[in-house]
């Protein structure tokens, strides 16, 4: 049986930064299970979607991307005891810690929209979100001259939910420049009244939708997908979609169901691991921690709010024989592109207050220089000083 002082659960941004940060802290023994052998940023899927960047782009070896000073466990956690704390992986080996760290994120839930992953595999739907499919929608999208296109952006929890409004924009001022926006009748399915419930940003959205001509079905679901057919359940009603010529539409999220399944859940029908917001300890298990989209932290998740979530997690686990815990704020980012080369940052905390890391600027402002810094800048702190525990 094997056993560590810190074990994480996840190698995707979450955990990476944090074992590095954690080591830089002076942790001694870090391990990290994953089983992927490809890392992605994968905040720059939606610039895949719009046409503005590869795959290779985003993409980098596993191995190239783990702390040197950590132990990379390859393999699929399927169960875990979080009084131990143990898990058990996919090939029957289970590793005891000190300290557990779920880090795993979300995955599709696919049941809970039926025909949606048959229509991915048709090639007539398909969303930025997914890796496999994130590469075909700017072909699909960018061929478009008329018919109908439908958008969606998926419930709470999700991985960064808001950012499904980039492919729609950026395929919107394409089909403007292209003289085709006209011929199109576009909708969008929001899980809410307003875009992202930030009444400034929200403004400039409006605006934005109103100049595209998108029409917007509010406190909105998608619930069912079949043969070039959408169905979205609104307040009101159901609405059918039919004939239509590409639908972006993002499934439900959850946890794992080993998570979901266990004492780490909490009430959320996500599943998501029951937490204390403000310390990320898990509320009943002293020994568990968690951060990240698949931590029930009362906010909207982002890749962006694992920075000021490493940064309280790490002093706290090494602190948690009896030092005083900091507290996370709730701060999550939004970078929403208006169009193609217009992008708005909504940085806000726990509750919905403004919390630029730049006060000096406006940040919701759409403004090309912060488009630049999303899609240039961003992506190389990233590889270079976020998952080296610097950031």
């Amino acid at each position: 049986m094997d056993h560590h002082e810190v074990l994480i659960v996840g190698g995707g941004n979450a955990g990476i930064s944090l074992a590095a940060k954690l080591l830089r802290d002076g942790a001694k023994d870090v391990a990290i299970v994953e089983s992927e052998s490809v890392h992605r940023y994968r905040p720059m899927l939606n610039y895949v979607g719009g046409g503005e960047a590869t795959m290779e782009d985003l993409e980098r070896p596993a191995a190239a991307v783990m702390p040197k000073d950590a132990t990379w466990i390859r393999g699929r956690v399927v169960s875990c005891d979080p009084t131990g704390p143990s898990v058990t992986t996919r090939d029957g080996r289970t590793i005891t810690c000190t300290t557990l760290v779920i880090a795993t994120g979300l995955e599709e839930d696919w049941g809970d929209t039926p025909g949606l992953e048959e229509a991915y595999a048709a090639g007539w739907a398909g969303s930025t979100f997914l890796v496999q499919t994130a590469p075909k929608v700017w072909p699909a999208v960018r061929d478009l001259t008329n018919g109908r296109v439908v958008f969606s952006m998926p419930p709470e929890p999700a991985p960064c939910a808001a950012t499904a409004l980039k492919p729609l924009f950026m395929a919107c001022d394409h089909w403007q420049r292209a003289g085709v926006l006209q011929n199109l009748d576009i909708h969008l399915a929001l899980p809410g009244p307003t875009s992202i419930g930030v009444p400034k940003a929200d403004s400039i959205l409006e605006d934005a939708l109103t100049a595209y001509g998108v029409q917007v079905l509010r406190n909105a679901r998608v619930t069912s997908v079949s043969e070039r057919q959408v169905t979205v359940r609104t307040d009101e009603r159901d609405v059918v979609l039919d004939e239509i010529a590409y639908a972006h539409v993002i499934p439900s999220y959850r946890a794992p169901r080993w998570v979901a399944e266990s004492d780490l859940a909490g009430t959320s029908e996500a599943g998501l691991v029951d937490v204390d917001p403000l310390t990320l300890r898990h509320r009943r298990h002293d020994g568990v921690w968690s951060l990240g989209d698949v931590a029930d932290l009362g906010i909207k998740p982002s890749g962006g709010a694992l920075r000021k979530q490493v940064a309280v997690l790490s002093p706290n686990i090494l602190a948690s024989g009896g030092g005083e815990l900091q507290h996370y704020d709730g701060y999550t980012v939004m970078p929403i592109t208006v169009a193609r080369h217009q992008l708005m940052l909504v940085e806000i905390d726990r509750e919905g207050r403004p919390a630029p890391s730049v006060p000096v600027l406006d940040p919701v402002r759409p403004r090309r220089l912060t488009w630049a810094i999303d899609r240039y800048a961003l992506p190389v702190v990233y590889f270079r000083r976020i998952l080296r525990g610097r950031v």
